[in-house]
C-alpha cells in the first residue's frame, strides 16, 4: 500500500503518515500539486492520495481525469468550508477527512483501497494445506490464477506468494481492474507517451513497468474489456508492453497473478473472457474457500481482530464469550473474513465490558443469516428496491453507519452507495443512518 500525501494538511503530515504505517503502507509526501502529478507520472506510483483541501483539489482531480491516472484521492482540511470540501467530493474526491487525523478514519480509507492485514492467519486444516501447495510453488515463475468468493482472502494470499517468492525484495503492484474505467485502464497498466491523447502532457508509467523486477497482481481480472485482454495477452505471453502512443516495445520483468470471483471457464463459454489468456494465466490455480467451509479460521481470526480494533480505539482488552462464538461459527458469512472483520470491529465497540456477547456482534435480533425456524426468507412478492434499501440500512446499521465499512460488505463502491442512498432514502430517516 502507497500513500502520497499532497500539502501540508495544517502540519499533520507526520501525525496523519505515522497512522497509515502503523497499518503497513509506505508513505511519501510533496509539498505541492505539481509534484505530485510528477511523482504519479515518473512510476513511483501510488495506491491513495490525500490532498490539502487549502490546495486546488479540483485541479489536481481533473488533471488526473486528463491524463488518465486512476488514483484515489482523498481531500483532507481543518474546520473545512463546506462549499469547498462538497467541491472536491463533486469533482471526484472518495472522501473527506477532518483534521486532525482520526485513526479509525483513516484505517477504513485505507483498508477500502487495499488490505491492511497481510497475515495469513489461520487454523483450519484446508487452510494449512493451501499454503502449503502456495509456499512451494511461490519461488517459481509461474503466472498464479486465484480464484474463490470476494472476502476470501485473494489479495492476501498474492502477498504470501510475492513474499516466498525470489522477488521479494522487489515491488508488489497491484491494480482492481473492476475499479477502473475502460478508458483509464490501458493507461494505467501499461502507461502513456506525451502527446499519445489529449491531456497527456508528459510521459507516464504504468503499472507493468512499476512493478519491474517483482511481482504485478490484476484482481478481478475477468472485469476487463475484451479489446485489453488481446493486449494484456502479448505481455503476459512475450514479457514486451507498449505504452499508449509508443512506438518503441518494452522488455518487462514482472511475475503476474491474477484474480477474480466468477467461475472462469464460464467466462470463457460467455466469451466474456479469452480462452487463451485464461490458459496463460492458470498456469497455476489456487482456490480459497469461503469461510463457512473453514470453520476452523473463525476462531483465531476472531481474536486476532479483537486485539486489532481494541488497540485501534484504544480500549481495553478484550475475549469472546463462548456463546458469542457458537453465534459465530454458526452464521453463514457470506461476506467471508472480510465481513466477519467488521462484525468484530462492532463487537469491540458495543461491548459493555471486558467480554463480547452475541448481541455486541449481531444485535438484539441475532445473527441475520440464522434461520431457526428452517424456512425461507419471505422475499417473494416484494420489490427489489425494497429489499435492496432493507439490505442498506441493516449493513449501514451493522457497520455503525460507517460507508466505507458497508460498501465493503456489499461489495459496491462508496460512490454506489451514495447513490442508493440518494435513491432509497426518505427524508424521515435519521441522520445516524446516513
Amino acid at each position: 500500500m502507497r500513500l502520497l500525501i499532497v500539502g501540508s494538511l495544517n502540519g499533520y503530515v507526520s501525525a496523519a503518515a505515522k497512522i497509515a504505517i502503523n497499518h503497513g503502507a509506505k508513505v511519501s509526501h510533496v509539498p505541492e500539486i505539481d509534484a505530485g502529478l510528477e511523482s504519479l507520472r515518473s512510476g513511483k506510483g501510488a495506491d491513495l492520495i490525500m490532498v490539502d483541501l487549502k490546495l486546488d483539489i479540483v485541479k489536481f482531480i481533473t488533471a488526473l481525469k486528463n491524463e488518465r491516472i486512476a488514483t484515489p484521492v482523498v481531500a483532507c482540511g481543518v474546520n473545512p468550508d463546506p462549499d469547498r470540501a462538497a467541491e472536491a467530493i463533486h469533482a471526484g474526491a472518495k472522501e473527506y477527512i477532518t483534521l486532525p487525523p482520526d485513526p479509525e478514519l483513516i484505517a477504513a480509507v485505507l483498508q477500502a483501497v487495499t488490505r491492511d492485514d497481510l497475515h495469513v492467519i489461520h487454523n483450519d486444516l484446508k487452510t494449512k494445506q493451501i499454503l502449503t501447495f502456495a509456499a512451494r510453488i511461490a519461488p517459481s515463475e509461474a503466472n498464479i490464477l486465484i480464484t474463490g468468493e470476494s472476502g476470501t482472502g485473494k489479495e492476501i494470499m498474492a502477498h504470501f506468494i510475492h513474499q516466498q517468492s525470489k522477488r521479494s525484495e522487489r515491488p508488489f503492484i497491484s491494480l482492481n481492474c473492476a475499479a477502473i474505467p475502460e478508458n483509464l485502464l490501458e493507461s494505467e497498466l501499461f502507461g502513456h507517451e506525451k502527446g499519445s491523447f489529449t491531456g497527456a502532457i508528459a510521459r507516464r508509467i504504468g503499472k507493468f513497468e512499476e512493478a519491474s523486477g517483482g511481482t504485478l497482481l490484476l484482481d478481478e481480472i475477468t472485469e476487463m474489456h475484451p479489446r485489453l485482454q488481446a493486449k494484456l495477452l502479448r505481455a503476459v505471453q512475450e514479457r514486451i508492453i507498449d505504452r499508449v502512443g509508443g512506438t518503441t516495445p518494452i522488455r518487462i520483468d514482472i511475475r503476474i497473478i491474477a484474480t477474480s470471483n466468477r467461475n472462469m471457464l464460464e467466462a470463457v463459454k460467455a466469451q466474456e473472457f479469452r480462452e487463451d489468456l485464461y490458459f496463460r494465466l492458470n498456469v497455476v490455480n489456487i482456490h480459497m474457500p469461503s469461510l463457512r467451509e473453514r470453520p476452523g479460521d473463525i476462531e483465531p481470526l476472531t481474536n486476532y481482530f479483537i486485539q486489532k480494533y481494541c488497540e485501534l480505539n484504544q480500549v481495553a482488552t478484550k475475549k469472546i464469550s463462548s456463546a458469542a462464538l457458537k453465534c459465530l461459527h454458526a452464521n453463514d458469512w457470506p461476506g467471508n473474513v472480510r465481513e466477519l472483520e467488521n462484525s468484530i470491529h462492532r463487537a469491540v465497540l458495543m461491548a459493555q465490558d471486558d467480554t463480547i456477547i452475541p448481541e455486541d456482534i449481531f444485535g438484539i435480533n441475532g445473527p441475520a443469516q440464522i434461520d431457526t425456524s428452517g424456512s425461507a426468507p419471505i422475499l417473494v412478492g416484494r420489490k427489489v428496491s425494497e429489499v435492496e434499501r432493507e439490505l442498506i440500512l441493516h449493513t449501514l446499521d451493522h457497520c455503525l453507519g460507517n460507508r466505507t465499512h458497508a460498501a465493503n460488505i456489499l461489495g459496491i463502491s462508496i460512490r454506489t452507495l451514495r447513490n442508493k442512498l440518494k435513491e432509497y432514502l426518505d427524508p424521515n430517516v435519521s441522520s445516524s443512518q446516513l
